[in-house]
């Protein structure tokens, strides 16, 4: 791999990843970002979105990733900063006092500020990009946008006049959601993969469906992207990594696995090599024997694996992608 080049799963902790990334008994002392730094030289840290880390526990995590040098995190910024605006000083104090020890050891990649949809290039948006720059300047940032209006000559002179780096997304392409794109606004490139549910994109529900007895927020990210759509993104990334100074590249479709499938996929294409991959991950997904060096664990006859759900789609009159099954 490209050593400017970083490829890793958004996020560790999913309980149908048990059986099927993870081995379903799990030894003494596992740690789910431990095991994947077997395979991955970066996590991306999901949980710090929803509330500041506690400094014990980001020192446990470097602790957890010690044996493989070259590891990184990078952190999303927390949603009340995001989300909420808010920048109270005691706020701001507890995301960066626990988020110390990562950058102190050298294991924080950036600081990824995810906005949601509805936040559009205007006046006051980009004046709060601007606050969060003030306060948290200090660590790499990074910006992604979901609406297309900040894929514009505006947004990104603005990205490059405050040093903040933009995040390149693969999204349903649906309007005025932000299309494919390769911008490099600071020494640091981002691309995630999101997958490309449709149907599920803007669905904040978290029932079930009733049907699959998938919960909707899952059913987002239940997406596998084929080898043709991850070559097309392969293109964008060398291009990226020719101009940042580290390239960090985030797969977030993580239901059942297949962000550390399509993850190891990329690792795969950008060395040019085989990979290790999970044992038991060969097992549910068989298509992963084409580019990996390990043997796949066999099943026991007694134990039944969680059913892998791929999503299929047929083209609607209007030519757009409709879920069938």
């Amino acid at each position: 791999m490209r050593t400017n080049i970083r490829i890793g799963p958004a996020g560790w902790s999913y309980k149908d990843w048990n059986g099927i990334v993870y081995p379903r008994s799990r030894p003494v002392g596992f740690h789910e970002a431990s095991y994947l730094a077997n395979y991955f030289p970066l996590i991306e840290i999901n949980t710090s979105f929803y509330r500041p880390l506690r400094p014990e526990i980001s020192r446990l995590w470097v602790r957890k990733v010690e044996h493989r040098r070259d590891f990184q995190f990078t952190a999303k910024l927390y949603r009340g900063f995001t989300h909420e605006r808010r920048l109270l000083r005691s706020e701001v104090k507890q995301f960066v006092d626990g988020i110390a020890p990562l950058a102190e050891t050298g294991r924080l990649g950036c600081l990824l500020m995810q906005f949601p949809w509805s936040f559009k290039l205007n006046k006051e948006n980009r004046e709060h990009l601007v606050r969060l720059k003030r306060a948290f300047g200090h660590f790499p940032l990074v910006a992604e946008f979901r609406h297309s209006s900040w894929n514009s000559h505006p947004s990104l002179d603005l990205l490059i006049d405050q040093r903040i780096g933009f995040c390149n997304i693969d999204q349903p392409r649906l309007d005025h959601c932000l299309p494919p794109t390769a911008h490099v606004t600071s020494p640091i490139g981002y691309v995630r993969f999101h997958g490309r549910n449709y149907q599920e994109w803007f669905r904040h529900d978290t029932d079930a469906d009733g049907r699959t007895g998938m919960r909707r927020v899952d059913a987002r990210y239940n997406y596998l992207y084929s080898r043709k759509q991850l070559e097309t993104w392969k293109t964008r990334i060398d291009q990226i990594a020719k101009q940042a100074r580290t390239t960090f590249v985030v797969t977030n479709n993580h239901f059942q696995g297949k962000a550390v499938v399509n993850g190891l996929e990329l690792v795969e294409m950008t060395t040019e090599d085989s990979v290790e991959a999970p044992p038991q991950l060969l097992a549910s997904y068989p298509e992963l024997h084409a580019i990996s060096k390990t043997a796949p664990v066999q099943r026991s006859l007694f134990m039944v694996p969680p059913p892998i759900t791929r999503p299929r789609y047929a083209v609607a009159a209007g030519g757009g992608p409709v879920l069938v099954g």
